[in-house]
């Protein structure tokens, strides 16, 4: 049966971030302007190095989540095998993309099935939060969350692109009491993540006060969903209208920052735009816990598990050597390390007064 409506806007999107160019112009992450003082003495053996870490009440052998990226297609049922055999392997949580193909359609249900590829890591379902004015509510997340045997429910929040998609649902009004209700009877976390224009701290206090118990910032410096839906557009006055908004959203750097500023006991999951694991390191500085991951993974995941699993190795590899640049054994440390300048401004300064 031919791919139509849901299904084939997944292989779409898959397909697009995959051959164009969809980040957006002139916007970082802003993990640039932070740099590490190299340690020419760690008094430590690389070999002990620990990355491990908790979340959702799960150990992981990594601080790292594959990103919601895609489901509801056959391309992404091959991704999302690919991807959960890695993540298994490798101790990272993995997330899925939007479940909303789940429950409309019958096709390619098993892109969404995942678990028992990935029975002992976090696993996150994923519903688009303004779905909760188009006849979603707490029942149909609850189906969600039991069809995928899932560790917790985040809800993204993508306005932007929903404004440039042709087929967008865009009604945003009164969503935060629905959010609410939601939270309160899901039997799951539930958290909140944007799509990659960020999340500041003030919507992220909102967001909490209403029973979100993470914030994925999503932030600016990756893909952008504007750029990606204009070039799926056939309306012109969108596709036109997305070129004054290549640039739009916060970035990475500014969103952890805020949210900590905001939410100081909060998980803090970075995503948006991150490529290595000296941007782990970087983000986990500045208040991070988890490091998401999305674009950096997808072109290894068309390929085979060990094309992920080889991707996986190098960024693990590359926060390790950051953490052994620095002295840093544990994550822990990593997250207190003053062993970091920010826009060249050196925490060092105080360890010599």
């Amino acid at each position: 049966m031919a791919e139509e409506g849901i299904n084939r806007r997944k292989t779409e999107h898959i397909r697009l971030c995959l051959t164009d160019n969809v980040e957006g112009v002139n916007k970082s992450t802003g993990l640039e302007g932070i740099s590490f003082i190299h340690n020419a003495l760690p008094e430590i053996n690389f070999q002990n190095i620990d990355i491990q870490t908790t979340f959702l009440n799960k150990k992981i052998k990594a601080p790292f989540l594959v990103s919601s990226m895609t489901g509801g297609s056959k391309l992404a049922a091959d991704i999302n095998q690919n991807l959960a055999k890695a993540a298994e392997q490798r101790g990272w949580a993995i997330g899925l993309g939007s479940t909303r193909a789940l429950l409309e359609s019958d096709l390619h249900q098993d892109s969404f099935l995942i678990r028992k590829h990935a029975p002992s890591v976090p696993l996150i379902a994923n519903l688009g939060a303004v779905q909760l004015n188009y006849g979603y509510g707490p029942e149909e997340a609850q189906r969600i969350v039991d069809m995928t045997e899932a560790d917790s429910l985040v809800l993204h929040l993508n306005s932007l692109q929903e404004i440039f998609q042709d087929e967008g649902d865009v009604n945003f009004e009164q969503l935060l009491p629905k959010i609410e209700k939601l939270c309160k009877h899901v039997s799951v976390p539930v958290g909140a993540k944007e799509v990659g224009f960020g999340i500041d701290g003030e919507v992220a206090k909102r967001l909490y006060d209403a029973g979100i118990a993470y914030i994925d910032v999503a932030g600016a410096g990756g893909t952008s969903w504007s750029q990606v839906e204009k070039l799926r557009s056939q309306d012109t006055l969108r596709k036109a209208a997305a070129e004054a908004f290549n640039n739009w959203g916060i970035p990475t750097k500014d969103c952890i920052v805020s949210v900590k500023s905001q939410l100081p006991n909060t998980p803090i999951v970075a995503s948006g735009g991150m490529k290595t694991g000296m941007d782990a390191a970087k983000a986990i500085t500045i208040g991070a816990d988890v490091i998401g991951y999305a674009r950096q993974l997808l072109q290894s995941a068309t390929e085979s598990v060990d094309a992920v699993l080889k991707t996986m190795e190098q960024i693990e590899f590359e926060l390790k050597v950051t953490m052994f640049g620095i002295g840093a054994k544990t994550i822990e440390q990593l997250k207190n390390t003053k062993r970091v300048s920010i826009m060249g401004k050196s925490l060092m300064d105080e360890l010599n007064k």
